[in-house]
């Protein structure tokens, strides 16, 4: 009786295994059936924010002008060398007011915190709050380009150099797609990065004048994806049209980065619905 009870114990683990073994199978069949998006970016990547595992890589490496993407970079270096100091009020230069568009709109003598003013950046994609937020970080935009560069780097860059903290068109000033993930990546695992990367509106909180609202540039986040939480869009005429997208669902996040890419807004909802099919969040 007792063999029979252990022949019994043991088909009943084999049978169990199996079925778990044909799951598994399953679903890496499900996943490999998932074609991925088609693109006519230059340089596209996606990446699974959590685990780092890159989804689809095109160019991941290639070195860009990243535009305006530049400044996700300046929020995050702000963040690490200023973040227990953003209600001080900020300075503005003469310098700072002069940056060509878009920008925010602070005025030398204007009373605003830092923090305000890295949302405003953020915000309206502002290359005279960029400028702003590197004097008062840093003492220049020299020196705040080499905080940046070794903020990046310890963000997993490997790729990358950035000159100036807006991302306007300058000789030197470069990165990859797979360095902007990662940067974002690394940024999304704070709260102080999140909540500045995910805003639609923001009211400026000038001290010395009347509050403005502002709107965001990016219409990824306009259009209220599922989830969507981020990032940063970017344009010259150098770069093209740029855009990095994040989106949350299930505690899972995806990020997707397009350099380049004239369809970047459907091209983002595409490459975002493909991460989470392929984790199985839809």
């Amino acid at each position: 009786m007792f063999t029979i009870i252990k022949r019994m114990v043991f088909a009943a683990i084999c049978i169990g295994a199996f079925l778990a073994f044909t799951a598994g199978a399953d679903n890496t069949a499900a996943a490999a059936a998932i074609s991925p998006p088609s693109t006519i970016g230059e340089a596209v990547v996606l990446i699974d924010a959590d685990t780092k595992e890159v989804l689809f890589a095109k160019n991941p490496n290639k070195w860009m002008h990243p535009a305006s993407t530049t400044k996700m970079v300046t929020l995050l270096t702000a963040l690490e060398l200023k973040g227990t100091h953003l209600d001080e009020l900020a300075t503005i230069s003469n310098y700072a007011t002069s940056m060509e568009e878009s920008n925010l709109g602070v005025r030398v003598g204007d009373q605003i915190t830092l923090e305000a003013v890295l949302e405003g950046m953020m915000v309206a994609s502002g290359n005279d709050a960029a400028v702003v937020v590197a004097e008062n970080v840093s003492g220049s935009v020299e020196k705040f380009a080499a905080d940046m560069n070794r903020i990046a780097s310890k963000a997993g860059a490997k790729n990358s150099r950035f000159l100036n903290p807006h991302g306007l068109t300058q000789v030197g000033h470069h990165s990859t797609a797979l360095d902007l993930a990662r940067i974002a990546a690394y940024g999304m695992k704070y709260q102080m990065f999140r909540d500045k990367v995910a805003n639609d509106y923001y009211k400026v909180p000038y001290q010395n004048r009347n509050p403005e609202t502002i709107r965001t540039t990016n219409i990824f986040i306009r259009n209220k994806y599922p989830g969507a939480n981020g990032l940063k869009t970017g344009y010259t005429q150098a770069a093209g049209e740029c855009l990095i997208a994040s989106a949350t669902r299930n505690g899972h996040t995806m990020i997707v980065v397009m350099l380049n890419d004239d369809n970047r807004w459907n091209e983002a909802v595409q490459f975002l619905d493909y991460g989470f099919k392929l984790r199985g969040v839809i």
